[in-house]
């Protein structure tokens, strides 16, 4: 089925400075209708340990690219996927299932990543210190630098692949760091391609295609690049689950942990009601619901509630269901089975308890339909954790301080959204809402590549965005003279 894709690069896993062939392999299929993409290669952890050999080589390599290479890397690296960008959105489609339009959009905001990276690149900086503030520094000068802080491990989600690696591998590069980037297994192959990419950007360059490696595999290959010593720094996109098991492995060294929500968006009585059903018909299930700032939790206060539930549930047809490689599909099956059966367990569960299924709820061929739930029992998984589907909770709320104590009642806390048109309450949603960033009038799914993006709580640690990413990657050298 992409044949042509997968011809673009060789066999086997990228490490070191050539392709290793790999003696398992495993199937990639189409969501959609289960139909196989292609074979994937499935590395060990033998591989693990060949790659972090070989970044371990070249580690010093690495940190002494100048500034100009390093910048001429990243933009040459944006250039060359730029080149392939319709290939890319239709192999993403392929092997996400997400529907072509959330592909595009994926490749868009790679090719930003890529290009903003290659721009902050000259930024990369640090300051005088006046030591002379103590009397034991008279006489002396002091300021500091930004090094890279050796090996970095990342590891991406399935939904968002291509733009999750990318988020790890442009600042790894901008910051002088050798990569070795662990895929999600269901999901590996526009990254392979990309990396494939990027290390013949890097031979052209006269660098060694070392300082960027992929490795597949299971839960002990992770464990391995993970638990290794010579990995200064491990970025980590996925379940909070396997995010706090990671922390516990890397400890001591430092973590970068994006770990997903169940995102809250509150509407205001004085919200504009049909801006707010578009934002949550566009939040509420754009990449099949697959992505970590959709929204879930839908906080209505109580004056506008059955207008906003009247107006959401005429228009919910609007949101079509179909395959995903037309243009027109907004929702298609979600990455696999197992997570269809989860889903609709968590409905029925919820259904138990009294809550209201509004509309969707079942399958539509394997789609699950897109699904308006009321009063959801706040203990339930439904509510609590993060569905990963095209599903949205709604609840009515009294007032604002009601909505902002709900929106708070989570282990998580990555974005959230309210609508109102008092600059007041946006305001005071910005400085209430204890989250990683608090959208105003706009869906919670709103990410601008270039910002700090990062939760608190079980959402996570640290940020991401090219300069964000970098500061991460990097650690701060001081030195301190007496002439």
């Amino acid at each position: 089925m992409v044949s042509t894709y997968l011809n673009a690069y060789p066999d086997g896993l990228p490490i070191g400075d050539q392709w290793v062939p790999c003696g398992d392999s495993v199937d990639i299929v189409f969501p959609y209708d289960l139909s196989v993409v292609a074979t994937a290669p499935v590395g060990t952890v033998e591989d693990a340990e060949n790659a972090l050999n070989a970044a371990e080589h070249v580690a010093a390599e690495a940190e002494h690219l100048s500034t100009g290479t390093r910048r001429a890397i990243l933009s040459s690296v944006h250039d060359h996927l730029a080149l392939h960008r319709e290939e890319l959105e239709n192999l993403l489609v392929l092997e996400t299932g997400k529907p072509l339009v959330d592909c595009r959009v994926e490749v868009a905001r790679t090719l930003t990543t890529w290009s903003s990276a290659a721009e902050e690149v000259a930024h990369i900086h640090g300051e005088t210190v006046p030591l002379d503030l103590q009397p034991a520094g008279e006489g002396m000068m002091g300021f500091w630098v930004r090094k890279p802080a050796g090996i970095v491990i990342g590891i991406a989600g399935f939904n968002y692949p291509l733009l999750l690696a990318s988020h790890k591998l442009a600042p790894a590069l901008a910051a002088g760091c050798p990569i070795i980037l662990k895929p999600a297994p269901n999901t590996p192959l526009a990254t392979l391609w990309a990396v494939h990419i990027i290390r013949e950007v890097l031979a052209e360059y006269g660098v060694s295609r070392s300082a960027v490696q992929l490795v597949t595999g299971g839960i002990d290959v992770g464990e391995r690049l993970v638990g290794d010593p010579r990995s200064a720094v491990v970025s980590f996109t996925g379940s909070a689950a396997v995010g706090h098991q990671i922390a516990k492995n890397a400890a001591p060294r430092k973590t970068v942990l994006e770990l997903g929500s169940n995102t809250g968006f509150i509407v205001a009585s004085d919200a504009s009601i049909p801006d707010a059903v578009d934002a949550v018909l566009r939040g509420g299930f754009y990449a099949n619901g697959q992505a970590c700032i959709s929204i879930q939790r839908v906080l209505l206060q109580q004056e506008i509630a059955e207008e906003f539930q009247a107006q959401l549930l005429e228009r919910i047809k609007e949101v079509v269901v179909g395959d995903p490689r037309s243009a027109d599909t907004r929702v298609a099956p979600v990455i696999n089975e197992a997570s269809t059966q989860r889903i609709l367990g968590w409905l029925n569960d919820a259904a138990e308890r009294g809550a209201q299924v509004l509309a969707g709820g079942a399958l539509e061929g394997r789609s699950l339909q897109p699904t308006v739930v009321r009063d959801v029992p706040r203990d339930l998984a439904l509510w609590s954790e993060e569905i990963f589907g095209p599903v949205v909770c709604l609840e009515t709320v009294p007032d604002l301080d009601t909505a902002f104590e709900a929106l708070n009642d989570s282990r998580y806390g990555l974005q959230a959204a309210i609508y109102s048109s008092s600059l007041k309450t946006a305001f005071r949603a910005i400085d209430t809402l204890k989250v990683g960033g608090v959208v105003i009038n706009e869906i919670p799914g709103f990410r601008s590549d270039i910002m700090p993006y990062g939760g608190v709580k079980d959402s996570g640690i640290g940020r991401e965005g090219p300069r964000f990413a970098i500061e991460e990657f990097t650690v701060t050298r001081m030195a301190l003279i007496r002439p």
